[in-house]
């Protein structure tokens, strides 16, 4: 038993057999007899045990309690403001009652032999489940003191503390196992032996859980504080907390989705850690441009966008070197298809180009380029391709308002029409073509 030694010396023995006779003497002198001094002798020292554990012990408690706090707001260190968090101390002072319990077990029981086992076992059951909290305190302790640390901040401590505790568990299980029963530990070793295929399969989520775990945070590919993206659990938004058998994400929306660990590894997902840590966030979108709009641009035209400053060293450049390619190549000129032309949307797509490297915001070091992609049914897709320098979600969608606004409007001076799908207006002007009167009752040319 865990405090048998408190007791077992012949010396001791003596001293409590010769109190127990001393205060059954006492009780006798009372005018007690027969059985009543028995239950008297173990009524007195049960009140006496009661008033010590429920009357002074608090206090005591309360006292130790109160030092380890005013100790720990002084000291520098938040290592010990954690401990008593997690009650540790708390915990720790209760091992006081339980060893008075555990010594005045042959005292209070003097008379009652036979029960003096049962209450042991008892007590000791209590002791290895009051240990087991204690050394969980700790643990906690030891994990919220890491989270402090930015070397450990993202890694999935919570696992680790768990897979620990449900060795812990499994150990205090046996050992419960072995007061009970009065027999050895391995006895239950070998029988959690037979009943291994068992627990492997009540324990399937937790052991596929651990090894996730562990290769997760091997290979660094979740971290807390990361953003992902698992759309088939419904999950965008940053990682909150990593267990043995969940994965925590707070969506945007404010929603919690739960993710099994084992699916980081057995599923796909994106992690935009990568995007953070690059210091730019991609703009990937086009603008479609309607093609019918798409034309050869007359002098008189080119003339009039050189006053547009952004362009017109490029367009005195392109024009001289399509001058001299079209006097070898194309001496015909009559017809505009003949030889080489300046087009309003090639123009669009350079001021575009030159708009964005103008930019502070726009990232120089990174992909950048403004293409043409496929014609589709919405016309042409003109698409800007580049970073922002920032990751910052509220900004990013701020700089590229901003380039989309200026180039919706800029887009007029090109003689360029973004496509957009019939609108009600448009539906009237055709009703009213012919001269008839649109809905408004004004007259149409």
């Amino acid at each position: 038993m865990l405090y048998a030694n408190f007791i077992a010396q012949n010396d001791t023995i003596t001293q409590l057999n010769q109190y127990n006779e001393w205060l059954l003497g006492l009780i006798s002198n009372l005018g007690v007899t027969g059985s009543g001094q028995v239950y008297v002798h173990l009524g007195i020292h049960m009140m006496m045990l009661l008033i010590v554990i429920f009357g002074i012990m608090p206090l005591v408690r309360k006292l130790i309690n109160n030092i380890l706090h005013r100790w720990a707001e002084k000291s520098a260190t938040k290592f010990d403001d954690m401990l008593v968090k997690n009650k540790f101390a708390w915990y720790l002072t209760h091992l006081i009652p339980v060893i008075l319990i555990s010594i005045s077990i042959p005292i209070i029981f003097y008379n009652f032999e036979g029960w003096i086992p049962i209450a042991r076992a008892i007590v000791d059951i209590y002791s290895v489940m009051l240990i087991l909290w204690i050394i969980r305190a700790l643990l906690r302790t030891l994990v919220d003191y890491g989270r402090t640390k930015e070397s450990l901040f993202d890694k999935p401590l919570e696992s680790y503390l768990q897979v620990v505790m449900i060795v812990l568990y499994i150990f205090a299980g046996m050992i419960i196992f072995s007061i009970l029963t009065g027999k050895s530990v391995w006895t239950f070793v070998t029988a959690m032996g037979a009943a291994s295929a068992i627990m492997l399969l009540v324990f399937r989520d937790t052991i596929l859980g651990f090894v996730a775990s562990i290769q997760v945070a091997t290979n660094d590919m979740v971290r807390i504080g990361d953003w992902i993206q698992m759309d088939k659990y419904g999950a965008d938004g940053d990682v909150i907390a990593i267990t043995l058998s969940t994965v925590k994400v707070q969506n945007w929306n404010k929603t919690i989705t739960t993710i099994p660990t084992y699916s980081l590894i057995s599923d796909s997902f994106i992690n935009w850690r990568g995007m953070h840590e690059s210091g730019g966030r991609r703009i990937k979108r086009p603008i479609h441009i309607k093609i019918s709009s798409i034309r050869y641009l007359r002098d008189k035209e080119i003339e009039e966008l050189k006053k547009i400053q952004l362009l017109a060293t490029y367009i005195e450049e392109r024009q001289q070197e399509i001058k001299e390619f079209n006097k070898t190549h194309a001496p015909h000129r009559e017809v505009p298809v003949n030889g080489r032309n300046l087009t309003n949307v090639g123009l669009f797509r350079k001021y575009i180009e030159l708009y964005a490297t103008m930019r502070p915001d726009i990232k120089k070091d990174m992909s950048f380029m403004v293409r043409q992609l496929d014609p589709t049914p919405t016309g042409l897709p003109i698409e800007l391709y580049f970073f922002t320098d920032t990751t910052k979600w509220a900004e990013y969608e701020g700089i590229m308002a901003d380039i989309f606004d200026h180039l919706l409007a800029a887009i007029k001076y090109f003689d360029l029409e973004v496509f957009e799908n019939p609108a009600s207006d448009d539906l009237r002007m055709l009703i009213s073509v012919g001269g008839q009167p649109d809905q408004r009752g004004q007259e149409k040319e």
